[in-house]
């Protein structure tokens, strides 16, 4: 079977790309609210960060579905943006920091599962310990090899396991709406510090929980290539973001009427199965447990894709190195999936140094998907203003417009409340891998930075830097 062949088949349609973006967000992120939430805020706090949450991400599920039908010959989503408004350079960080991010968030995945086992079996402790790195390492492997059976029938089996998985959660949602104890929950309405400034230092310290669990929104966009039809795209985008929102916002809250706040931010993580089990019993955790181990997986497989199919549209670009472009015969970018799952088992290695390994994890995929969506939104608000494609529909302008212009204050605002500790740290990751852009420069004799890209790579050479001597000093720990 031919390359085109190969392609033709794994056209997918608007139900599945749904499930991708469903698949993508619903992880490991959902199974830790009620502890991350409860560490800092209570019930009011929790209404306005998702408020603020489901706006801003609402804006840039709205940013991607205008970018698929307006730059239709743009593939691989949020890369293809960042090239396409700010020049080459910076297209390849957007596209290195995805996928780095990417690789990050999955580790954090087998982190959690773990850390879930680890109730059963001791020597995986929190999901950290040299036993559990060891086995995740062997499972990151084993999915490797089921993705190099080919695209579509990965994508068919994640359909199957986002439903599989999305039921123990509605279970969850179900039995917390019907035992909801509103004396618990009229407690939890405040958090530690009641004035508005207390308030608001609560709602920022849920910022990145929340940009990790929807992190994924953009992942019809990324298989835009793959669309039956191109308006999919887009849909697909804003029907899986609604539906996850909704799923998020009542895993939290309803948790608030279940048991005190004191009680939900000492719970184990993952921190549903502690909630369930307070209102069941026993059953409750193992039953939270075994989805739990669904999901992640399923979002596993997903976020590999995703990561593996922008490495290699930045090597058919010509902006990381010719090795990513080679495909196996069942058109799986094959060199991208390797060095995909090989940052993904190094990642395992280093959290055995780390003391809360999953809220690293977490924050830091989360501190490095802030720029290339920052760079997507700002391409959109760029047209926007110019009125590039609007020729034919001007009415839309104006909307559209304002959409971009709300993500990028969304996005530059996450950046800001993310802090300067994973600023830092990211371009720990960054920096070095600006040797993949020099490859391909020098692959195709051309010079390697021009003046402007010059500067942007000291100034990521010397985050790094700071980044390194704050670990050193132990300013930043991790």
């Amino acid at each position: 079977m031919t390359t085109t062949d190969v392609k033709a088949s794994q056209k997918m349609p608007l139900m599945t790309l749904t499930a991708m973006v469903v698949g993508s967000m619903v992880g490991a992120g959902v199974f830790s609210l009620p502890r991350n939430f409860g560490q800092a805020t209570g019930v009011l706090g929790a209404v306005v960060a998702w408020v603020i949450a489901g706006v801003g991400m609402l804006m840039l599920a709205f940013v991607f579905q205008t970018l698929a039908v307006r730059k239709p010959e743009l593939d691989a989503g949020v890369y293809a943006y960042a090239k396409a408004g700010f020049g080459e350079f910076p297209g390849f960080f957007s596209a290195f920091g995805y996928w780095a991010s990417a690789c990050v968030g999955n580790v954090s995945y087998w982190v959690l599962i773990k850390s879930t086992l680890g109730v059963a079996v001791p020597g995986f402790g929190e999901g950290n310990t040299l036993l559990a790195v060891a086995v995740s390492a062997v499972g990151v492997w084993a999915f490797h090899f089921v993705i190099l059976r080919g695209v579509k029938e990965a994508a068919a089996i994640n359909r199957i396991v986002t439903i599989a998985k999305l039921v123990p959660i509605l279970v969850f949602v179900v039995v917390l709406a019907v035992a909801l104890r509103a004396d618990v929950f009229a407690a939890n309405l405040w958090g530690d510090d009641r004035s508005f400034g207390g308030l608001w230092e609560q709602v920022r310290a849920t910022m990145l929980v929340t940009v990790f669990v929807f992190l994924g929104v953009e992942g019809a966009s990324v298989y835009s290539r793959y669309a039956q039809k191109r308006s999919d795209v887009g849909r697909a985008t804003v029907l899986g973001f609604l539906s996850v929102l909704a799923l998020f916002a009542s895993v939290t809250l309803l948790s608030y009427g279940s048991l005190p706040k004191s009680e939900l931010e000492q719970l184990r993580q993952p921190s549903m199965m502690g909630v369930l089990e307070s209102v069941v019993g026993p059953w409750g955790s193992v039953f939270i447990g075994l989805g739990l181990i669904v999901s992640v997986l399923g979002a596993y497989l997903a976020w590999t894709l995703m990561a593996a199919e922008v490495l290699f549209v930045a090597a058919k670009d010509d902006d990381m190195p010719r090795f990513l472009r080679r495909e196996n015969a069942h058109g799986v970018p094959v060199a991208a999936l390797v060095m995909t799952t090989i940052l993904i088992t190094a990642v395992l290695a280093v959290t055995v140094f780390s003391d809360d390994a999953f809220t690293f994890t977490l924050k830091l995929c989360s501190s490095l998907s802030l720029i290339p969506y920052l760079l997507a939104a700002a391409y959109a608000l760029q047209i926007g203003v110019r009125g590039e494609t609007y020729d034919t529909a001007p009415e839309r302008r104006r909307r559209e417009l304002t959409f971009a212009a709300v993500a990028v204050v969304y996005t530059a605002f996450l950046i800001v409340a993310a802090g300067l500790e994973f600023l830092l740290l990211s371009f720990i990751i960054y920096a070095p891998g600006t040797i993949l852009f020099v490859m391909a420069r020098r692959e195709q004799h051309r010079r390697v930075f021009s003046p402007a890209e010059l500067l942007l790579f000291v100034v990521a050479v010397v985050l790094a830097v700071l980044g390194i001597a704050g670990l050193a000093t132990g300013l930043i720990t991790i």
